[in-house]
């Protein structure tokens, strides 16, 4: 291995480590290890030269591949959401449309069917077989994050004791889902109105076939969409025509039944509560698109780092030419996202423990953290596609290569289940008087170890908290007028709101890189072996120091850091850096990316596989 100093650097637990890092709750790293084998196939292997159409394909018959691992069955897989978001972290490493077909057919298709506990049992086995591939349609193209405001209707018809699907106009057509031909037959769970004697009572969810072998079904109209940017997905625009449909396609629960004799009843009292309820697997879905988009990143940072043992340019005018890992420019950035994505998959694993952990009246909250947390990593996720591949050069450009399409594919989960400005702009509504501001801290005395997490989580907490106040005060003092952007001008909701929304959206920014922190600061405590715990505390306070640093004008005139720290700042990042130099190699081989995948990429042909 290639090293940036001339002392023999000392040796980390690389498989502690790993262990580490995929230490996902129970089974977690059973879990993590079987997806990671079977994406080690052959069938994962990136495919030059494919058609658009191919790829397509591709997609589904790698699905149909990881069904026929599943360690246990598909229904297990669909109420497991370590399970799901293990899958997801694993398949967007290789390929980001298998990915996100996983994501649609186990987690929102067939998860919203096996949710339902109401309705008679449904036959399932061509679901769990892949004899049809499930779908998943609720976002219209006039209504995406308003989606509560979808206009495709489905009435009840007393005649036929059933359901009429219809698409009413060109704006209720669902957008993107991927109902294309590729990949065969599928069936549907389709968001509409629910109409009741011409009475409105919200959005449900309908099991609509879409297709058989021949083609669309009658009454179903597929446009295919343009192609988009990442791994290519089938996504098309569809719309019914009158579509009938059984009893059984309404999907039931608390939020709302129809009783044998048409008559409608609900535990819930808006409809917007049962639009969120008859939705509600979208959590696990922001859940799974954070996941894709961790796998993504760290697959991209070893890549990009192995790269840096492997390309050499010329030294410093001595003749000799040495790797780019050897400068501080190089190794510095690297190391920089290397320190984020270990404090991504952190945070990642404690998100989903509250999740799978969450008591029925935490939900909410449970809710919230899984929105804040899928906000974050999948924009630090982009930040860090993007960092690895110019590390790259113009070999990153090459998909062939393997990295080009990762940052796209983190553009469509930033949009994906859920836009992150839209959801973090809820979180940080609920926030504002629903969560107390962290607690105070006193003034720094300028002694405090600049390296000392305890110290930099101690610095973040203030900031959150000065952007909890701030947004409580800016909301109490919106005032009337124009808002610039034809909003209200009589100083109502949407006045307040656009006054509050900035220091709104910097306290979701600083209570997620806080709950990112503590994770860090958990998973250092248990390292045991010496070197390797030195290594990562060193590591979590170059996350931190990060951190600290873009906020460091405010945590000044807030006195939480003292002007001597300010300036001391970059020299202290520096030599964090330059005792983490040796290890890097180590630190990113530790995300255990399949050699197949890695071995396989052109640019790393010649690159040795690094265990120490």
């Amino acid at each position: 291995m290639m090293t940036t100093t001339t002392s023999t650097p000392v040796t980390l637990d690389l498989d502690g480590l790993t262990g580490l890092l995929f230490d996902d709750g129970p089974d977690g790293t059973y879990l993590h290890g079987h997806w990671r084998k079977a994406v080690s196939a052959d069938l994962f292997r990136y495919r030059p030269g494919a058609r658009i159409e191919d790829r397509w394909q591709l997609a589904y018959d790698r699905l149909r591949a990881l069904n026929a691992e599943l360690p246990l069955s598909p229904e297990w897989l669909a109420g497991d959401p370590r399970a799901l978001a293990a899958l997801h972290e694993w398949a967007a490493v290789v390929d980001g449309a298998t990915a996100t077909v996983a994501g649609i057919h186990y987690n929102l298709f067939l998860g919203s069917v096996l949710d339902d506990e109401v309705s008679p049992v449904r036959e399932v086995g061509e679901f769990t077989s892949l004899a049809r591939v499930g779908t998943f349609l609720c976002t219209e193209r006039a209504h995406g994050n308003d989606a509560a405001a979808l206009e495709t209707i489905a009435r009840y018809d007393r005649e036929s004791d059933g359901f009429v699907l219809h698409t009413p106009n060109e704006g209720a057509r669902k957008y993107m889902p991927n109902t294309g031909p590729a990949g065969g037959p599928k069936t549907a769970v389709v968001a509409a109105r629910l109409l009741v004697d011409d009475r409105d009572r919200g959005v449900f969810l309908f099991l609509t076939p879409l297709s058989d072998h021949r083609g669309t079904l009658p009454g179903v109209t597929v446009t295919m969409l343009p192609e988009r940017i990442g791994s290519p997905v089938d996504h098309c625009v569809t719309a019914f025509h009158h579509v009938r449909l059984p009893r059984t396609a309404l999907i039931q629960g608390p939020h709302g039944r129809l009783l044998p004799d048409g008559t409608f009843t609900s535990t819930v009292g808006s409809s917007r509560k049962r639009f969120l309820h008859a939705i509600g697997r979208v959590a696990v879905g922001k859940l799974c698109m954070s996941a894709s988009t961790l796998g993504g990143c760290r697959a991209a940072l070893a890549a990009a780092v192995r790269y840096a043992y492997v390309r050499h340019i010329s030294g410093a005018g001595d003749g000799r030419r040495v790797p780019l890992a050897a400068h501080r420019s190089h190794h510095g950035r690297l190391l920089g996202c290397v320190a984020t994505a270990y404090a991504m998959t952190f945070l990642h694993r404690a998100v989903t423990a509250a999740w799978t952990t969450h008591r029925p009246e935490e939900r909410a909250d449970a809710e919230r953290l899984v929105a804040v947390a899928k906000g974050w990593i999948t924009w630090k996720s982009r930040d860090i596609t993007i960092e690895s591949r110019e590390r790259c050069g113009a070999q990153g450009l090459f998909p062939v290569n393997g990295l080009a399409e990762y940052s796209a594919n983190a553009d469509g989960a930033i949009t994906a289940e859920g836009d992150n400005l839209a959801i973090w702009c809820k979180a940080g509504a609920e926030m504002i008087f629903g969560q107390e501001p962290a607690p105070t801290t006193g003034e720094a005395t300028g002694a405090e170890d600049l390296t000392d997490p305890r110290f930099l989580r101690q610095v973040l907490a203030a900031a959150e908290r000065h952007w909890h106040l701030a947004a409580r005060r800016d909301l109490r003092g919106g005032g009337a007028g124009d808002d610039g952007a034809g909003g209200d001008r009589a100083g109502g909701g949407l006045s307040r709101w656009n006054n509050a929304s900035d220091a709104a959206l910097a306290l979701v920014d600083a209570h997620a890189v806080g709950q990112a922190a503590d994770a860090f600061v958990a998973a250092c405590h248990r390292v045991a072996d010496p070197a390797t715990r030195a290594a990562l505390d060193d590591l979590c306070a170059l996350f931190l120091l990060g951190q600290v640093d873009s906020r460091s004008g405010l945590l000044l005139a807030g006195r939480s850091l003292t002007a001597g720290q300010v300036g001391a700042l970059a020299g202290t990042r520096r030599r964090l850096v330059a005792r983490l130099a040796p290890h890097l190699s180590a630190l990113a081989a530790a995300f255990d990316v399949p050699e197949e995948h890695l071995s396989s990429l052109p640019m790393l042909a010649a690159a040795p596989a690094p265990r120490t």
